[in-house]
């Protein structure tokens, strides 16, 4: 038996990956700064892929030889399997989150790009394993996010052979290095992700930019950019914006001036100069469409559960009046559904026993015709917005309502989604969603019960 120890290939395991770079960069230019920004070191524990902590790339230089002597298409996948993990900023958020179905989420997102990028250098052709697990996605996302993926497999609870067999479908690079344990400078991991986020919007606003369509097949990278780059939402904030100013029976503390009172207690015994005003002026939500699509597109759970957060939202005592006018309409291709809710106890009656009408096309047109029929007749006094619940796919009117309009989407639509320039869009995930009723829940304990909020 030949017990020679295998060759140190570290040398040509650097140039395998050079020479991988170079390639994709003339390839993907949009990518340019993205392809350099690790530096290349052997080991790093790593003996049979490829792995990074976000500022070193390590590799095995025989793992790398011997894919690169199967394929170049194999080490150029792996390079940018590796890179687009970084610019998705997924090391950072693996935090708080399961492992394996993290990295397995992370995996299959960033395989799902390069499955879609139409390049010569990384047409490797998706196993149909992956095509199946590609297209049971979609039915429950437009853009395959490693956020979105992560969810749907906490919601199937697979069985170990089940997760193996999709482990070993997806599985690339080595995720050892992206634990929060091994990461123990945080301040340096928060400086590393700023980095890469960074980035990440640079080559967003290049990629919308100057090299707006020029890059063909590039759209998968720039719809999961786009995600990664989407700030937070304050979803309570974004609904007070509806408000319109209203005059309350309260002490207004601000018009009230506390001197002259005190001293007219101190002059006359208890006969105070100024009597505190008993009304003051607030920003009141009063009448309000929310829209809900209805088409194929879009499930019953979801809609129940963003009602039920919106309820929780909008039942704060500085938003609401006791008394509204909303009306809560259910839309796919024509109207299905006309609610009248005139108190928060309605809607929250409305809420559990809400059942999903429709499931046909998406036409956005019949909502705004009934909005503005209902306006003629007088239904509502002061319409200051529209709240439509939707993926954001289907047909749009030309005109701009005299009223706002917001389309709320829980995931990042497809490029191909074009938007009229007076909708205001929203893309707020679940999480978010989550976590803006239980803050008004925490905030206001005698009105809202946490344990009534769904578990998203």
């Amino acid at each position: 038996m030949d017990k020679t120890p295998p060759k140190d290939l570290s040398a040509i395991g650097g140039e395998i990956l050079y020479t991988a770079r170079n390639e994709l960069y003339m390839n993907l230019p949009y990518l340019d700064v993205a392809l350099c920004a690790l530096r290349f070191q052997p080991g790093g524990g790593v003996t049979v892929s490829l792995a990074t902590d976000g500022e070193t790339l390590y590799y095995d230089g025989n793992w790398l030889a011997d894919r690169y002597l199967r394929s170049r298409i194999y080490t150029n996948r792996a390079y940018l399997h590796v890179i687009l993990h970084c610019m998705l900023r997924h090391l950072a958020k693996k935090r708080g989150k399961a492992p394996e179905l993290w990295d397995l989420a992370c995996d299959a997102a960033v395989e799902s790009i390069l499955d879609e990028l139409d390049y010569p250098c990384l047409d490797g052709g998706a196993a149909p394993a992956k095509r199946k697990f590609y297209g049971e996605c979609r039915q429950d996302m437009p853009v395959l996010t490693a956020e979105g993926i992560y969810r749907r497999l906490l919601r199937l609870d697979l069985s170990d052979y089940e997760r193996a067999q999709l482990q070993r479908a997806f599985l690339v690079d080595d995720h050892g290095l992206w634990d929060p344990e091994k990461r123990d400078d945080q301040e340096q991991s928060q400086r590393q992700d700023e980095a890469w986020k960074d980035l990440s919007e640079k080559t967003q606003t290049g990629m919308e930019t100057v090299l707006a369509g020029q890059s063909t097949g590039g759209e998968a990278v720039l719809e999961q950019i786009q995600v990664a780059n989407r700030d937070d939402v304050d979803y309570r904030a974004f609904l007070r914006r509806f408000a319109v100013p209203r005059e309350v029976m309260a002490v207004d503390g601000d018009a009230f001036d506390y001197g002259f009172y005190t001293y007219g207690l101190q002059l006359y015994g208890n006969m105070p100069l100024v009597e505190p005003p008993e009304t003051k002026e607030e920003k009141r939500i009063e009448d309000f469409v929310i829209a809900v699509d209805t088409s194929m597109s879009t499930s019953g759970e979801l809609v129940r559960q963003f009602l039920a957060c919106t309820y929780a939202i909008l039942r704060s005592t500085e938003t609401f009046t006791r008394k509204v006018n909303i009306r809560i309409l259910q839309c796919d291709d024509q109207i299905r559904s006309d609610t009248a809710v005139h108190d928060l106890e309605e809607l929250k009656r409305y809420m559990d026993h809400f059942e999903l009408a429709g499931g046909s096309a998406t036409d956005f047109r019949p909502v705004f015709e009934h909005v503005a029929r209902l306006q003629k007749e007088g239904a509502f006094t002061s319409l200051r917005g529209l709240l439509y619940f939707t993926d954001g796919m289907g047909v749009y009117p030309q005109k701009r309502p005299p009223y706002d309009t917001a389309f709320v989407l829980l995931e990042e639509p497809p490029l191909s989604v074009r938007m009229p320039p007076w909708a205001i869009r929203l893309v707020l995930d679940l999480p978010g969603l989550e976590r803006a009723a239980r803050e008004t829940a925490e905030e206001l304990p005698d009105l809202i019960d946490l344990d009534e909020l769904p578990q998203l």
